[in-house]
């Protein structure tokens, strides 16, 4: 009796999601009042009275009318922008999403047990690859416990997004196929896939009914690495996820259109639990400079990875690993996660396995061969071609600053990722002599299926700020209060937006609603100042905290003359990955990189001074 008791107590993984509230739609007055406020630094007094004007018509105008088709839709759905976040933010995008949309990261195992060494990839693999399957099976058992802030519980449905889940290429839209399930809801696909060398194989990773242990898993991998070293490369029809995505889904067609074989291939690709990377690189890490092997996991070799694929782990072979996902089922978090729970697990273990080392007959993976022609290896001749084309102009500087982290700024009672952002800021304005308008992510979990909202950094407080520290004529007590008041408004817009009371998703709701309408783009969206503080994903600072673990991650920059900064906060530092376009003249990864650590230095300073 007592054991069924604390069975039907124990909290099941999705087990609040029926009883989250729906997301909410803001009112009007109060989006269009925080809207204003948001493109003040980026106006003269001219500009603003202009917007404020057009904004004054879009509230007594259409925006009313907009706002209550806005209400009825949201009152038939539980969250009003799940489907067009989706579609408008990824999957109707055309560019490539692998280098454009995707993120990726390196493994900190390197900082413990796992430093770079020749010839531990295949052990180590097994070792890394068993725990990502602990965690599948969490997962599986909705034993994972419910992410909660105090006793709220958060959404957590794109933890179902995680394994066995793709994006599949389309003409117009592509799509996104989950054949996950919970084991009450029935079978899920238990097989892995690898890429090695431009060719795919796949196994099984449960038999006869139990996971494989890492001794098995350690045979499967050496039988596919001794076959592709000893063998000739395949053809990499992955590196086709990398291509154009109208491209992509035209050259898919004709794959499958050569033989049915090509479309089941696809799918035991599409359906395995991740895709398990083997890259013969061996980046150069140190727990201050993980540059290289972020570049190399952001935009490393096509041709050993699935780029549509919700999870991708990538194993080098100095023993290194990292891991790059589609953007579009889920946001990084869920993988952060993920990863953070590998690694403690690998760290509790000294990096090893201390289990049997007993191996049972079980069946050798088998090779995925791709039926190709010359059409289809010239079609992965351009993409390859277009990919690193790209790729060899992105700039990657991922460093850490190890003066101090977490620790002291808590003693100092300023919020650390509020630091980090404020830091930002300052290095920006330094950089370039103006206010950078700014995306910092937002969760809004709190709310079924709530994914993000955006934070807009640069404030009129941040940028008064920015003023006095380049202002010789400042006190330092003058500099100490803007600076403070600049924390206390970001924390604010941060509880604003995770709460339901941003304004950019429903402005961008109100727009769609217009285009569903036929209605012509309201003038609130042409106004110049609507891009140039960023709205219509025109940010030139794109940023996110990757959490308080050791996990670390990257994207690309939203726009061409802009930054990707993204990082993660411990007790002791701060790691910090920026991404820039070389062929822009104006941005410098390195030397932001550098003014936000020297801005690190001024803002403790400041602190320190005042309280003399």
């Amino acid at each position: 009796m007592e054991n069924q008791l604390a069975k039907s107590t124990e909290e099941r993984t999705f087990q609040y999601q029926d009883t989250l509230p729906s997301l909410p739609v803001p009112t009007l007055e109060e989006s269009l009042k925080k809207y204003l406020e948001s493109v003040q630094p980026f106006a003269n007094e001219e500009e603003y009275r202009k917007t404020e004007e057009i904004v004054k018509n879009f509230q007594n105008g259409i925006g009313e009318k907009l706002q209550q088709k806005l209400l009825e839709r949201a009152k038939g759905k539980r969250n009003w922008l799940e489907e067009w976040w989706l579609n408008v933010a990824y999957l109707d995008v055309r560019i490539p999403s692998q280098l454009n949309v995707n993120f990726a990261g390196p493994a900190t195992h390197s900082e413990h047990y796992w430093p770079p060494k020749k010839g531990t990839n295949l052990e180590r693999g097994s070792i890394n690859l068993w725990h990502n399957l602990n965690y599948w099976q969490l997962l599986r058992k909705e034993k994972l416990p419910v992410h909660k802030v105090g006793n709220t519980p958060l959404d957590m449905s794109q933890f179902r997004m995680l394994f066995s889940t793709c994006k599949v290429p389309g003409i117009t839209r592509d799509s996104i196929v989950n054949y996950f399930n919970t084991e009450s809801e029935g079978c899920s696909p238990s097989h892995i896939a690898v890429l090695c060398r431009g060719r795919a194989f796949a196994f099984d990773a449960m038999h006869e009914g139990c996971l494989l242990t890492p001794p098995e898993i350690l045979r499967q991998l050496t039988y596919i690495q001794k076959r592709c070293h000893s063998e000739p490369d395949g053809p990499g029809v992955s590196a086709l996820t990398s291509e154009e995505r109208t491209r992509w889904a035209k050259a898919r067609e004709y794959l499958i259109g050569l033989t049915p074989e090509n479309l089941t291939i696809l799918e035991k690709i599409q359906s395995s639990i991740l895709v398990y990377c083997m890259n013969d690189g061996s980046p150069h890490v140190s727990p201050e400079n993980y540059s290289q092997i972020t570049s190399m996991t952001l935009a490393g070799d096509p041709t050993v990875l699935w780029g549509d694929k919700s999870y991708n782990l990538i194993s080098f072979s100095n023993g290194l690993f990292g891991c790059h996902a589609d953007h579009s089922p889920y946001d990084a978090m869920v993988l952060v996660n993920t990863n953070n729970y590998v690694d403690v697990k690998i760290f509790e273990n000294e990096g090893k396995w201390k289990g049997s080392e007993n191996v049972r007959d079980v069946p050798l993976p088998e090779e995925l061969v791709f039926t190709v022609d010359e059409k289809i290896l010239n079609d992965i001749e351009q993409a390859k071609a277009q990919y690193f084309k790209q790729a060899s102009d992105l700039d990657i500087v991922a460093s850490a600053f190890t003066s101090f982290g977490k620790k002291l700024t808590k003693k100092k009672k300023l919020h650390p990722d509020t630091f980090v952002q404020l830091a930002l800021q300052l290095a920006y304005y330094r950089l370039t002599g103006r206010p950078g308008c700014c995306y910092e992510t937002a969760a809004t979990r709190f709310f079924y299926h709530g994914r993000t909202e955006t934070v807009r950094s640069c404030t009129v407080e941040a940028v008064k700020w920015c003023q006095s520290m380049q202002d010789p004529s400042a006190q330092l007590l003058e500099r100490r209060e803007k600076m403070l008041r600049a924390f206390t408004r970001h924390n604010k817009m941060m509880r604003d937006c995770s709460t339901g009371k941003g304004f950019d998703r429903h402005l961008l709701g109100l727009l769609l609603i217009a285009k569903e309408e036929g209605l012509p783009v309201p003038e609130l969206y042409t106004d110049p100042l609507f891009s140039k503080s960023g709205g219509g994903g025109n940010f030139v600072l794109s940023t996110s905290l990757l959490g308080y673990f050791r996990v670390q991650g990257v994207a690309v920059p939203m726009v061409h003359n802009g930054f990707g900064f993204f990082y993660h906060i411990r007790d002791d530092r701060f790691v910090v990955s920026c991404t820039a376009w070389k062929s822009c003249a104006e941005t410098d990864a390195e030397k932001l990189v550098q003014l936000v650590f020297h801005a690190f230095h001024d803002m403790i300073q400041l602190m320190n001074t005042a309280q003399l």
